[in-house]
């Protein structure tokens, strides 16, 4: 799959022929499409202004009963990742869980509904209305945007709260150390950009406040030739994965009920001179009949049970508007 993959990234990237990609959480089961090759009956997405969804007035289809993951369950996980940072095996690793859901109309429906610069369905199978760029691609350069850090709006001094917060700081540091590291693996130059701007994200009623920063790196001239080894080797996103990475995907193994799948992997879109994607996350899946609404957030020294379980609960919503 790995050969496949990078051999087809390649070939389209080199001949600057547009293509859509998904790769999960595991690598094992990477994907892409051409334009000829997919169906818009099976598959949609939009990529920031890149889309093959045709004009739809929204229609109401995010209306759910959330059924929370036990906090017992949550804990179970939670003290994994605590005892391994604890030996420090790790310094940061994200933690999720899918929460069951029930009462949803239609992933299609909330598709056109939702507000967000990336989103993805896939028929049967998945939705994701994401927040967050994986890398972005344009002139010669790349750029990664890490999100980590959340909380309500609503709070007394939110903002202060958030960028005030000594575990907020730990782990998002950690993370932009983290893709600093990964670019460097491609770029040259890299360098931070912004570091923890803020944006505002409207969600089933109440307001969300979301820290990112901002990472550049050059590339080569060449690079589009060697897009498909670009993509693999920074994979998974440290952003949803944790430092150091190849331990804390061990620890995530260990902790969480079951693999990820597309959760937490990514998607995008090449069209033909630069490339823009995403983390899939703020993520639907579909089983049959069955409905899962997966999040999580970073465990670190810093954290705390109650609170990063309330973290779980609050991502999931489905996102209305989003401000700067």
């Amino acid at each position: 799959m790995e050969e496949a993959f990078i051999s087809q990234v390649n070939k389209h990237a080199t001949a600057r022929t547009p293509f859509f990609f998904l790769v999960d959480f595991e690598k094992a089961k990477p994907r892409v499409w051409t334009t000829e090759e997919w169906d818009a009956k099976a598959l949609l997405f939009q990529v920031n202004g890149n889309t093959n969804a045709v004009a739809n007035t929204p229609a109401k289809g995010g209306e759910w009963t959330t059924h929370p993951l036990p906090k017992t369950v949550y804990a179970k996980g939670y003290n994994i990742v605590i005892d391994h940072l604890k030996k420090g095996d790790s310094y940061l690793t994200n933690l999720t869980f899918p929460t069951p859901i029930s009462g949803l109309a239609s992933l299609e429906k909330l598709f056109y509904q939702a507000q967000a610069p990336y989103k993805l369905w896939l028929k049967d199978e998945l939705l994701s209305y994401s927040p967050e760029c994986f890398i972005k691609i344009k002139g010669g350069k790349i750029f990664t945007y890490p999100m980590k850090g959340t909380v309500s709006a609503d709070l007394p001094d939110a903002e202060k709260q958030l960028l005030g917060n000594k575990k907020e700081l730990w782990e998002h540091s950690t993370i932009v150390d983290l893709l600093r590291n990964d670019l460097s693996q491609y770029a040259r130059e890299v360098k931070v950009n912004r570091f923890r701007y803020i944006d505002t994200i409207e969600a089933r009623g109440k307001s969300l406040l979301q820290v990112s920063s901002e990472i550049e790196g050059k590339l080569s001239p060449q690079w589009r030739e060697q897009l498909g080894e670009l993509l693999w080797d920074l994979l998974p996103a440290g952003s949803v994965s944790g430092a150091p990475k190849p331990k804390t995907l061990s620890i995530i193994k260990e902790a969480e009920l079951r693999p990820r799948g597309y959760y937490t992997g990514v998607f995008g879109y090449f069209d033909g001179e630069n490339l823009d994607s995403a983390v899939a996350i703020r993520y639907i899946e579909q089983d049959g009949e069955n409905y899962f609404y997966w999040s999580g957030g970073g465990i670190t020294a810093y954290s705390k049970l109650d609170e990063e379980y309330q973290e779980l609960n609050d991502k999931i919503y489905v996102p209305t508007g989003r401000k700067h």
